[in-house]
């Protein structure tokens, strides 16, 4: 017996192709890292609510459609990059959300996404419901993987340049990724984790637990989430990264007050090249 026959050694798994497709795309990024603590508490009276009339949200809907409406006035922030010589900037006008979801392909355990369009307009509900076709841990049968399994029968080679085929062209690259990325292990003991999710800005949620904060010069008890933001610090900059945080931290911590506000106008769009 060879050593590598005795160590197990094989060519990964066909389901996973995609993941190292996009792991070689986004080899170009530049990721800085931020993240703070929200009080998670306005969030979870609201949750509570709703499900005592037999509605469930999950935390994630709330931080897509916090992230939705705050990017919605940072247009710099949801915009996308691509060339090195000579690069080009897409601003979209529609803020749309990619969210990462942990599922299973023939029995094998992947990483897939959805994209909730148009957050900045969106009401919690219609986030739910989009996130809830996704429901279910196997999604072997389900419609949306058929391009999938057409990219994993391609040869490697081939299968990585139609990858980035579908996903460099500037002008569908929102449709295809979406505008930014939410990334949650917080059904794990995870208090937070940063991710490149293949766009400008990418939220990695992990778990509420409770913590001490100081109120008022008192210790108290409050449900607090580590929301982590990762930002491709070619298109932007930490300071407006920063406010971006700041400011979903705030639609969290002011929810649903925050929710209840008029949307802001779309951002115009100014998608140069290809």
């Amino acid at each position: 017996m060879t050593p590598s026959s005795s160590a197990g050694i094989t060519p990964p798994a066909r389901q996973r192709r995609h993941t190292l497709y996009f792991l070689d795309e986004i080899r170009s990024f530049a990721p800085v890292h931020l993240d703070t603590e929200v009080d998670m508490g306005a969030v979870l009276a609201h949750r509570a609510a709703a499900r005592a009339e037999g509605v469930r949200y999950s935390l994630v809907s709330y931080v897509l459609l916090a992230a939705g409406r705050v990017l919605a006035r940072h247009p710099e922030a949801n915009a996308a990059i691509r060339g090195r010589l000579r690069p080009r900037v897409a601003r979209y006008p529609s803020v749309d959300g990619k969210l990462v979801l942990d599922r299973r392909l023939d029995g094998r355990r992947v990483v897939l996404a959805t994209v909730v369009p148009d957050l900045a307009h969106a009401e919690l509900a219609t986030v739910q419901a989009q996130i809830d076709l996704h429901r279910g841990e196997d999604a072997s049968g389900r419609p949306e993987v058929a391009p999938l399994r057409k990219l994993h029968r391609l040869h490697p080679l081939l299968g990585l340049l139609a990858y980035r085929a579908t996903v460099r062209p500037l002008r569908s690259r929102a449709a295809r990724i979406g505008t930014f990325a939410v990334s949650s292990l917080g059904h794990a003991p995870v208090d937070g984790f940063h991710s490149v999710g293949g766009t400008t800005v990418t939220l990695g949620v992990g778990r509420v637990l409770d913590r001490v904060v100081a109120r008022d010069g008192r210790a108290e008890i409050a449900p607090v989430l580590r929301l982590n933001l990762t930002f491709d610090h070619r298109v932007i900059d930490g300071a407006e990264a920063a406010e971006v945080l700041g400011e979903i931290r705030q639609a969290l911590e002011e929810y649903p007050a925050y929710a209840a506000q008029a949307p802001t106008a779309a951002p115009t769009a100014a998608v140069s090249g290809r």
